[in-house]
């Protein structure tokens, strides 16, 4: 363990803690591609898998920048996220109900990054890292933009199911 002794520290760790996040996600996002049914929820996460990947170069930018090693942390929270949406997916369940249940699970993961990346937004703002501030700024409303698309799907499912 590090000792962390001002903000800038933990900033450091945070970052560290996001990068392993986002790591971890873009394993995670194929099986549930290959696990959805609906095309829609496909094309959405096909969609995040490219924004993470987006979001893993921002990272990689910021640490070089800043010359932080972001590498050797493993972010706990996510990892068990990741678990309990592997779990699901072994459940046998019916279509529409594994693509909401997929759709809950990916909403877990998206409320995860937001609270973590809107931290460290305001962590390298008050420490005067402006383009690492940008940067990660854009990450977040890119969670949150992924967020609001899940609702909508969710939402839209619901309702084509009420209609049957």
């Amino acid at each position: 363990m590090s000792s962390l002794k001002n903000l800038e520290d933990l900033f450091e760790h945070q970052l560290k803690d996001i990068y392993s996040a986002e790591k971890q996600i873009k394993s995670a996002i194929p099986k549930m591609i290959k696990n959805a049914e609906s095309k829609k929820l496909k094309q959405a996460l096909n969609d995040h898998l490219r924004e993470t990947e987006t979001q893993i170069e921002r990272l990689n930018n910021i640490g070089d920048d800043l010359d932080i090693t972001l590498t050797g942390e493993t972010c706990k929270g996510m990892k068990g996220l990741i678990t309990e949406a592997e779990d699901f997916m072994k459940e046998e369940a019916e279509s529409k109900v594994r693509d909401a249940g997929l759709i809950a699970n990916a909403q877990r993961v998206e409320h995860y990054e937001i609270a973590a990346y809107g931290t460290v937004v305001e962590y390298a703002k008050a420490l005067g890292h402006r383009e690492a501030a940008r940067l990660l700024e854009q990450s977040l409303e890119e969670e949150r933009t992924a967020d609001e698309k899940l609702t909508d799907l969710a939402v839209e499912m619901m309702n084509m199911k009420a209609r049957v």
